[in-house]
């Protein structure tokens, strides 16, 4: 019986395949910040407008949440492996279509599809590790590697960007998906299985639709909020998004073959690890914005030597995750390896406060590694524990419904810590500064550029000042939440059935 029972144990092809893997899954998370130093190149050869400009960086990260939950259960039904081919062809078509683009309304269509290709990616690559690593051990290694290099890669996008553009046109950025699509799709179909529901219905197209309108517009409204303020159109498409949210949850309920299993949110693990991402990646996201103004703005690097000293905390990144692995394997409770990870992001929250004004390098590289690595931890065992306690043929929808969490975790954070940001610099600064220092601390160095040597100076250190000063209103509040998530952890995930735990009922009555 106890044969039986023992789940196979993955072989030299199945790391392969993870190898494989990490190809779609590295370039889907550097394609959400790849753009960051393109702006004057393509402002000078397509001349977009102002809010066309706004909707080239962010239309992909709107159609990406949009759609990961309809591309998930997808993929449940005609093949994970298959649309994982098809996202990439449709990628790497999508990348070329972007990197010729001759005007701004192309560019951000083909930046629309680029956010579907990718939605079809992130979920598949997930909900493939459920099916190539049945063991529990290997299962926990191969998602703490997934964490890692989803990570990583967004920290890389901006790297890799400056280094293109150093020698080539701007269309280069988006160039690069394609042989790694292309070695993808030759790769594919030798090194990874297919998987396949073929026990489901049909596929729910009115479902699908309802929740892309439910999650696109919530994502749109948080984001404009967090970059103009609240009003009336704001305000009115979060309430519409949740809406259609509750229409769209009644209609699984309703269902007989839902495209998301509701019945998986009320697993302890499944939703306590929902909400202690979406809380990670608060954070984590909402505070990146704030130390790349710092570094740019305040310590007066340029871009690239911003974004390549940005990289040293991922170094506590790339081995919290192998050690959260190791821990979990020994046995240890997967409740107290979250809120340890928890524990040490307040800490590295903490010890941002202690940023200044000048010379604070290595305060802040010190401090963004550790609540980085904590929130690696957090995230590599929330994700491990989610995905082993769903059945695998409900891999791929409840993949998504993982990661669109950690899109509105996200949104929030630059919405909520921005807003406090923003709240504190300007009652810092006063009004008898000019208007657009008043708002950022980048308006505040484009105004110093049109005054006199000392009266500019005047306003940079007081805009700088208020600007740490928000900075350290925002990471004391970072760390009270992250105290606030280790209790969450600590209370509901406590005591929560492993995932080999949870698959032994099943085991047991086929046996």
């Amino acid at each position: 019986m106890h044969n039986t029972m023992t789940p196979p144990r993955a072989g030299r092809r199945e790391w392969i395949g993870l190898a494989v893997l990490i190809l779609p899954l590295l370039l889907v998370s550097m394609d959400v910040s790849v753009l960051y130093f393109t702006v004057p190149f393509i402002s000078r050869d397509l001349a977009p407008s102002s809010t066309e400009q706004l909707w080239i960086f962010d239309i992909y990260g709107f159609v990406l949440a949009g759609f990961l939950i309809t591309m998930g259960a997808l993929g449940d039904r005609v093949g994970r492996r298959r649309l994982l081919m098809i996202g990439a062809l449709g990628f790497s078509a999508a990348s070329a279509l972007a990197a010729y683009s001759s005007s701004a309304p192309m560019l951000i269509g083909a930046r629309a599809v680029l956010g579907v290709a990718g939605a079809t990616l992130m979920p598949s690559t997930l909900a493939l590790i459920r099916n190539m690593f049945h063991d529990e051990k290997q299962r926990s290694t191969a998602i703490a590697v997934w964490t890692a290099v989803m990570t990583c890669g967004i920290a890389l996008g901006p790297i890799v960007s400056g280094l293109l553009l150093e020698h080539f046109w701007w269309g280069s950025v988006f160039l690069i998906n394609v042989p790694a699509m292309v070695l993808l799709l030759a790769l594919a179909p030798i090194l990874l299985p297919e998987y396949r529901n073929s026990g489901r219905g049909r596929f729910d197209l009115a479902s699908a639709m309802l929740s892309i309108a439910a999650v696109v517009p919530v994502i749109w409204g948080i984001k404009e909020i967090a970059a103009h303020g609240a009003d009336v159109t704001r305000t009115a498409a979060i309430v519409a998004g949740l809406v259609i949210a509750a229409v769209f949850i009644r209609r699984q309920q309703r269902r007989p073959d839902p495209m998301l299993d509701l019945a998986v949110l009320r697993r302890p693990a499944f939703a306590g690890s929902v909400v202690v991402s979406l809380l990670a990646t608060f954070a984590m996201i909402g505070f990146a914005v704030l130390s790349t103004q710092y570094l740019q703005l305040v310590l007066g690097m340029s871009p690239l030597k911003g974004a390549l000293w940005s990289l040293v905390p991922s170094v506590g990144v790339g081995a919290a995750a192998p050690i959260a692995s190791t821990l979990a394997r020994r046995g240890v409770d997967r409740a107290r390896i979250i809120a340890a990870g928890f524990l040490v992001a307040a800490g590295g929250f903490a010890l941002l406060s202690a940023v200044p004004v000048e010379s604070g390098l290595w305060v802040l590289l010190v401090g963004s590694g550790m609540y980085a690595a904590g929130l690696v931890v957090v995230l590599s065992t929330a994700t491990e524990l989610a995905v082993g306690t769903v059945p695998p043929e409900r891999a791929g929808a409840s993949s998504a419904l993982m990661e669109t969490a950690t899109e509105f975790g996200g949104a929030l954070g630059i919405a909520i810590l921005g807003s406090i940001a923003t709240a504190v610099y300007r009652t810092q600064l006063g009004d008898h500064v000019p208007g657009p220092a008043r708002e950022t601390l980048g308006g505040a160095v484009v105004t110093a550029e049109q005054l006199p040597s000392a009266a500019a100076t005047g306003l940079l250190q007081s805009a700088r000042e208020a600007f740490v000063a928000s900075m350290h209103t925002v990471v004391w509040t970072s760390a009270a939440i992250m105290l606030l998530a280790a209790a969450v952890a600590l209370t509901c995930l406590r005591g929560v059935a492993t995932p080999r735990q949870a698959a032994e009922p099943e085991l047991l009555a086929k046996a």
